[in-house]
Formats: C-alpha cells, sequence, structure tokens
C-alpha cells in the first residue's frame, strides 16, 4: 500500500523558518499529493494548504503570505516552506494525498515554534 512520508519538522524560534517535504513510497496512476494540513493540541485538524485543480493553490487565511506550497512532479513531492513562524503555528503538520475517493495521510511531523 502506497505510503506517505513527510520530514523536515522541527523546533524554530519565532520569526525563523522551516521547509517540509512529503513523498509517497510509489508511483500509482491518479494518485495525488494534495497538500497539507495540521493539527494542534485540543484543535481539530485544519486545512493548511493545499493544491486544487491544477496548479491553482488555496491557504488557510492565517498561513497567507507566509507559506508557500509547491510540488515537484519529477520527485513526486510536495513541499510546504513555512516562513516567519508563530507560536500558533505549532501543530503536528499532516500530508494528504488521494486516489479516487480515499484519502491518504503521512504520520506527522511535529513543527514547534518557540523561544
Amino acid at each position: 500500500q502506497v505510503q506517505l512520508v513527510e520530514s523536515g519538522g522541527g523546533l524554530v524560534q519565532p520569526g525563523g523558518s522551516l521547509k517540509l517535504s512529503c513523498a509517497a513510497s510509489e508511483r500509482l496512476f491518479g494518485f495525488t499529493i494534495r497538500g497539507w494540513y495540521r493539527q494542534a493540541p485540543g484543535h481539530e485538524r485544519e486545512l493548511v494548504a493545499r493544491f486544487t485543480s491544477g496548479e491553482n493553490t488555496n491557504y488557510a487565511d492565517s498561513v497567507k503570505g507566509r507559506f508557500i506550497i509547491s510540488r515537484d512532479n519529477a520527485k513526486n513531492t510536495v513541499s510546504l516552506q513555512m516562513n516567519s513562524l508563530k507560536p500558533e503555528d505549532t501543530a503536528v503538520y499532516y500530508c494528504k494525498a488521494e486516489i479516487g475517493e480515499t484519502d491518504y495521510w503521512g504520520q506527522g511531523t511535529q513543527v514547534t515554534v518557540s523561544s
């Protein structure tokens, strides 16, 4: 079964940057890495950034202007560049993919923004 592997999380000071990456374990026809979500303690999982159709994207209002989602089709990866990080960005970040009506989630990577 195809798996998603996230990397790039860690501890960063407020104002700092991190880049997350998500890779699929294999290529499958119709399998699409859609984007990034996050879940903070005591909160529901929420959208951070995703590709909608083609190269169109949408972002959570809280990250607009700070985060950039991108993808490398040759490597079958999707990345999330996070700049000007704030303590409220602290969460476990998950990569999401889909094939047909089935969603796939990565195991998550912790991002902690703290001084």
